[in-house]
């Protein structure tokens, strides 16, 4: 249970509108700059510091570079510190960075953490979010275990497991028929009621959160990853892998940055449409029904920050075809890790780029398969 502190001194790092530089405000909680309407980011990348790990537990050791205030709450469950698995594939030595092993079976745990963190400090009392299942069950078991009212809005087609996961921490859940992008203009609409929207998807506060899987490989591995392949919905994991080694590169703890390669459904792919296609594709993108429902995102908010992110890691994005999705589930699960479909299309991805890619190799599984019917 984490302890409330109010009346904070701003972080030092500051987060400001991507459009007009208006910085977030420190008497409200906006999704989006009230100003103009656009999105809000770390004005800059935090410093990593060696000196300044501590003996917290997790990822709370590296909270030097989570731009909280001082003195902000320590949210942890048991976030962090997950397992890298040696294994093989196609021919090669592969590694698995098994995130499903965090509190609530999935790498989401790492960014709520510290977006909890951020609302306690600042007195919220109650939040929503909107999530197709593994960041509303992770936003439900923090927001709840910290003392926090929350309301998540899932599509109504989520896995019955991740509505049965949410609802046991007990949050308020919202079911919401249509597609994924329904549930969140249903919060939109309730924050218009002045309910705090808590959005992983458009704050920037849980991002560094997520940067400490780039400092937990290097640890783990004693060097750095040549490649690394993970899901890629909004595609947060990505440019937060990108920016940590970025991090860990101008401390000179690394001197290159691993290749980074996003997946998604071929049925619901725009980051990987525009990256290969250009820009104009994205009119041609679809939300289509896809097995691999965590990364059904029609608009991810940082397109062009990934894309980025992705040409100068050297990287690239890859499209998965939905019969691909259930044997890399069979695959994966015959090396001892049952993931859920959306970490399954890692295995497609890994097959179709082996061959250009720098060992060492990591996979990141985002989500357990205990989560999916």
């Amino acid at each position: 249970m984490a302890t409330l502190t109010t009346h904070l001194p701003l972080s030092t790092l500051m987060i400001a509108c991507l459009d007009c530089q208006a910085p977030y405000p420190d008497n409200a909680n906006p999704y989006l700059c009230p100003s103009c309407g656009g999105l809000f980011d770390f004005a800059e990348v935090p410093a990593f510091d060696p000196a300044q790990i501590t003996n917290d537990p997790g990822i709370w050791r590296y909270r030097h570079t989570f731009g909280l205030p001082e003195g902000a709450p320590i949210v942890h469950l048991g976030e962090g510190d997950t397992p890298l698995v040696r294994s093989s594939a196609f021919g090669r030595e592969v590694m698995f960075k098994v995130e499903f092993f965090n509190p609530t079976s999935s790498f989401k745990d790492r960014g709520t953490a510290v977006l909890v963190s951020h609302l306690l400090a600042r007195g919220v009392k109650s939040a929503a979010d909107d999530s197709s299942g593994n960041a509303g069950s992770s936003f439900a078991a923090y927001a709840q275990s910290a003392g926090l009212d929350a309301k998540v809005y899932i599509p109504a087609y989520a896995s019955g497991p991740k509505r049965a996961q949410i609802e046991a921490y007990g949050a308020d859940v919202i079911a919401v028929p249509g597609p994924r992008s329904g549930a969140a203009e249903a919060v939109k609409a309730a924050v218009a009621e002045r309910i705090v929207y808590a959005s992983h998807a458009y704050l920037p506060h849980g991002l560094p959160g997520y940067s400490t899987v780039a400092f937990e490989l290097v640890e783990q591995l004693g060097i750095t990853p040549g490649t690394i392949i993970t899901p890629a919905g909004q595609g947060h994991m990505l440019l937060s892998l990108g920016r940590g080694y970025k991090m860990l590169k101008r401390a000179g703890k690394i001197s290159k940055l691993p290749h980074l390669v996003g997946v998604q459904a071929k049925a619901c792919a725009p980051l990987w449409a525009a990256f290969t296609h250009g820009m104009a594709a994205l009119q041609n993108v679809r939300e289509g029904e896809t097995l691999a429902e965590g990364v059904r995102i029609r608009h991810p908010h940082r397109l062009e920050a990934l894309i980025n992110t992705i040409k100068s890691s050297k990287g690239k994005f890859v499209a998965v075809e939905e019969d691909q999705i259930p044997i890399g589930r069979s695959e994966l699960a015959q090396r001892g890790l049952f993931v859920e479909p959306t970490s399954a299309i890692v295995w497609e991805a890994l097959k179709q780029v082996i061959d250009e890619m720098p060992d060492p190799i990591v996979v990141i599984l985002t989500g357990s398969g205990l989560k999916a019917p």
